[in-house]
């Protein structure tokens, strides 16, 4: 994992979006030996060609975090992970002083109550169960009835406040689901997705529900030995054939990539827990728009093994040229290096 480590600065981590979502920096690799370009996200169309198929995940960032009292009065905070049959996979805070059965209130949403069931996972994961005017929120599609009480829950690098939550949504999410936004998308306008449209270009979308262990780093010393997270993932039929017929398809973030990389593994929707690193072979994704990423992450390892390990000398020059990382942060254009 050494080999994934580089040493990011404070400073350049984002801590607000780039207003307008487009005017963000666009760091564009052509390939080996080729001259990098530096451009913005506004320039993206002149990366696009006739017969290409851009890929968007259109997942929908939920309103997960919740904070709550004890009747007694202490504060908790739930976030929730993913849905169960008839409740929730979530993170109790602080955990240990919650015991089972404890029934959590919203100051925000008298309506709104949670009760804390037991722990279901090593890693502490509990099962909770939401109650709004008492009837169970178990479906993501229902998961605006949270909104009152909940927000979206940001990534702790982000220490700044007061974002508006639509800035955290792509302009084209549609399923409810992830918590976490797949944040190479948040750049994209209305505008440009009209612009690659004009290029000749199709725009096709995917479901991939976004958990928070996309973004955690790796804490083992061996690759190998990391488990990797599972996630639910979604490829229409329209867009499977659309990518098969596509002179070159282009995938808007990781996720998209994982989603249809494990499609092309397996079948067209399920559950994932595909692992792109070093020696792994992209059967359908040629090209990728994506965010910098964390060191020791999974996501720098799948760029890693994309483009090889020329990523060091474009993150190295997009330190160097004052570019933001993480979710809030700027941009690469990659175009995969032939295996």
């Amino acid at each position: 994992m050494k080999e994934f480590d580089y040493e990011l600065p404070e400073g350049a981590i984002a801590q607000n979006p780039a207003e307008p979502r487009d005017s963000a920096k666009l760091l564009v690799d052509c390939g080996i030996g080729e001259p990098l370009q530096h451009l913005t996200v506004a320039s993206l169309p002149s990366q696009i060609a006739e017969g290409d198929v851009v890929v968007v995940n259109e997942t929908s960032v939920i309103p997960a975090r919740l904070q709550l009292r004890k009747s007694t009065g202490g504060v908790v905070e739930v976030l929730l992970l993913e849905p169960l049959e008839d409740g929730w996979a979530a993170l109790v805070r602080p955990g240990r002083r919650v015991k089972s059965g404890t029934e959590l209130l919203s100051e925000r949403d008298a309506d709104l109550q949670v009760l804390v069931g037991d722990e279901i996972s090593e890693d502490g994961q509990r099962k909770v169960v939401i109650f709004h005017r008492g009837e169970i929120v178990s479906n993501p599609s229902d998961t605006h009835k949270l909104s009152k009480a909940g927000e979206s829950p940001l990534p702790p690098y982000i220490t700044s406040k007061g974002h508006s939550p639509d800035r955290y949504q792509t302009v084209y999410a549609r399923t409810p689901g992830s918590v976490a936004a797949p944040t190479a998308g948040l750049h994209l306008t209305e505008g440009l997705l009209r612009e690659i449209r004009d290029k000749g270009a199709r725009i096709e979308k995917v479901d991939l529900v976004v958990g928070l262990d996309t973004f955690r780093p790796v804490t083992v010393d061996d690759p190998a030995n990391h488990r990797m997270h599972s996630e639910s993932y979604k490829v229409e039929e329209s867009t499977w054939e659309a990518c098969q017929a596509a002179k070159r398809v282009v995938a808007i973030g990781t996720t998209t990539v994982r989603a249809l990389e494990s499609a092309a593994r397996g079948t067209l929707s399920g559950r994932t827990d595909l692992f792109l690193r070093r020696g792994s072979k992209f059967q359908i994704v040629d090209a990728l728009m994506t965010n910098f990423h964390m060191p020791r992450s999974t996501l720098l390892m799948m760029i890693d093994a994309f483009i090889g390990q020329r990523w060091k000398h474009l993150y190295q020059e997009a330190l160097e040229k004052n570019y933001r990382f993480l979710s809030f942060g700027d941009a690469m254009f990659l175009h995969r290096t032939p295996s």
